[in-house]
């Protein structure tokens, strides 16, 4: 099986802040499944580092102030087009960011504060069908691949 794995979560450095957040369970799908990193915002053709950014008003918005909106939904489709071309069913993305996070999202404020909300990715990925799945929720997803 073929999964879309957020490639910070892999240690791509790769986040905004030009590091990555390995996820040492995610190694262990490797021993059955083919991993296909993505990094939207870079898809979306952001550099690394950059300035971090969130949601304002259905605007994806960077802390410098700067609308970044267009390049995140030029990500988000880039990696749907690599979630079909690998046929996958399942990304295992990052959490609370602005275009992998899943039901929780950073509120807009850059205060650390949390709301309800999917990023552009995540959210574009679950409308064409694609399970998304946070890296909190990796040891349950791995159980149940498992069973």
């Amino acid at each position: 099986m073929n999964i879309l794995v957020s490639a910070c979560l892999l240690g791509v450095n790769c986040r905004y802040n030009g590091e990555g957040k390995l996820q040492e369970d995610l190694l262990k799908l490797q021993e059955h499944h083919h991993l296909i990193p993505i990094c939207p915002e870079q898809l979306g053709g952001l550099p690394t580092p950059r300035p971090a950014s969130e949601i304002q008003n259905q605007r994806v918005m960077s802390k410098t102030g700067i609308d970044v909106t267009e390049q995140f939904e030029a990500g988000a489709f880039e990696s749907l087009k690599l979630a079909k071309l690998y046929q996958c069913t399942y990304a295992i993305l990052k959490e609370r960011s602005p275009s992998c996070g899943y039901g929780t999202i950073y509120d807009g404020s850059f205060t650390d504060s949390l709301i309800d909300g999917n990023g552009i990715t995540a959210n574009l990925l679950a409308e064409h069908g694609i399970t998304v799945i946070g890296e909190s929720k990796l040891t349950e997803f791995i159980k149940l691949l498992r069973d």
